[in-house]
């Protein structure tokens, strides 16, 4: 079985060999075959180059179009740093502002302060010297009162003294309560 698989192997090879070499045989190349073939695949070189230069500016094309966004970015990112800068330098004035209003609120409360104090102490030492002189004053009429008081006490043993001596004397100082 296995020779009779190789026979006819070899058989259908050899007929395809014979089939295809005749059909070689019929088709016969000339120079100008050749010629044309060459001048297809020229023009099909040329066209390729064409088409590779069209590409190659489409590319620059493209290139120049990136480029320029590219620098426009770059100019926006420009803009930005500099509005960062600006606003950066206008906090910086604000806060620079705040810092010396709370220095003149500062200023102005110890101002007020002192005066406050001053007014005070004005008032205290007003106050201190008035009550001085109230009592210094009290203490000059007290003691005028013990003086008269004890002149009276003086006049109250002297009737005292009369009543015992003369009965309406006694009984005018018991009707007030004095004996």
């Amino acid at each position: 079985m296995e020779n009779d698989t190789v026979k006819r192997s070899l058989f259908l090879g050899i007929a395809l060999l014979l089939i295809a070499g005749s059909s070689f045989a019929q088709i016969k190349v000339t120079n100008e075959m050749i010629y044309q073939k060459l001048l297809e695949i020229e023009k099909r070189q040329i066209i390729l180059e064409q088409r590779i230069d069209s590409l190659e500016k489409r590319f620059e094309e493209f290139k120049y179009y990136v480029d320029k966004r590219f620098e426009q970015v770059d100019k926006r990112f420009e803009q930005v740093d500099k509005r960062f800068e600006e606003l950066r330098n206008d906090m910086n004035k604000r806060f620079e502002d705040m810092n010396k209003k709370f220095e003149q609120l500062y200023t102005f409360l110890w101002i007020i302060t002192s005066i406050f104090t001053a007014i005070m102490v004005g008032a205290f030492g007003f106050a201190y010297w008035d009550r001085r002189t109230i009592i210094r004053k009290a203490k000059e009429e007290t003691l005028e009162e013990l003086q008269k008081e004890h002149k009276l006490k003086e006049f109250y043993d002297a009737l005292k003294e009369l009543a015992k001596k003369d009965p309406e004397v006694k009984k005018l100082l018991q009707q007030f309560n004095l004996l």
